[in-house]
């Protein structure tokens, strides 16, 4: 009897011990996955950055991504199509023929939509369509398409962007040494020769921290963030 009460003692007092070391060793990864290497200008490792979880380590909600993709595309949309009715294009009003006795259909006027040069019944006309997403889903959406961009390792860290020339060169070399075609170059606030920098190169975009939204994450291959935007 003593000896199987020690055995269940024992036995009770490991369980917690495994349960919590688990625990700690799930922390540990979900710690160690959201830190990013971060690169200077010139291309050099400069350390690395450690991400908040309450942004980059969230669960990925696709099917809201896709409805604030939607709204986002419907949004930039312009419906400037134009047709005239019969009431709008040139032309006599008058009878074209009798009514009877020419064996022919009856018909008025020349502008109706069945001739050549006629209106256009049902035609499409200049609408204004805008779609509406809440701040909180709008705001939950960025946190998805971040973390869907974490979770893939698609994002990295930039450093001493204050000190860029604005020649295009040095962000052509500093791509070319990252082995990265398409990029959304992400800062604390608009830096003139970051974007002067930047714009003429194909497949890449600069934002401030205040102008991204889930659209733009998502668009591009590899996010780059200036390192004081996250701070």
């Amino acid at each position: 009897m003593p000896i199987k009460k020690v055995i269940k003692k024992s036995t009770a007092n490991r369980l917690p011990t495994t349960a919590k070391s688990r625990k700690t060793e799930d922390g540990r990864r979900k710690a160690m996955s959201l830190i990013v290497p971060v690169y200077s200008l010139t291309g050099r490792a400069a350390g690395t950055m450690i991400l908040p979880k309450e942004i980059f380590g969230q669960k990925v909600n696709k099917n809201l991504l896709a409805q604030a993709m939607r709204v986002y595309m419907t949004n930039q949309k312009n419906f400037t199509a134009s047709t005239k009715t019969r009431g709008e294009v040139r032309g006599s009003t008058a009878k074209i023929y009798k009514q009877k006795g020419t064996g022919r259909a009856r018909h008025g006027a020349i502008r109706a939509p069945i001739f050549v040069g006629g209106g256009i019944t049902f035609g499409p006309q200049p609408r204004k369509v805008r779609l509406d997403l809440p701040k909180k889903m709008r705001k939950a959406a960025l946190i998805s398409a971040l973390s869907a961009k974490m979770a893939d390792k698609e994002i990295l860290g930039l450093s001493g962007l204050d000190k860029a020339s604005g020649k295009t060169k040095e962000f052509a070399r500093l791509l070319e040494k990252l082995k990265i075609k398409k990029a959304l170059i992400i800062t604390e606030e608009k830096i003139d020769n970051v974007v002067r920098g930047a714009r003429n190169i194909p497949g890449v975009d600069v934002l401030p921290v205040p102008l991204i939204n889930a659209y733009e994450i998502l668009k591009h291959q590899k996010l780059l963030f200036n390192k004081e935007a996250i701070l």
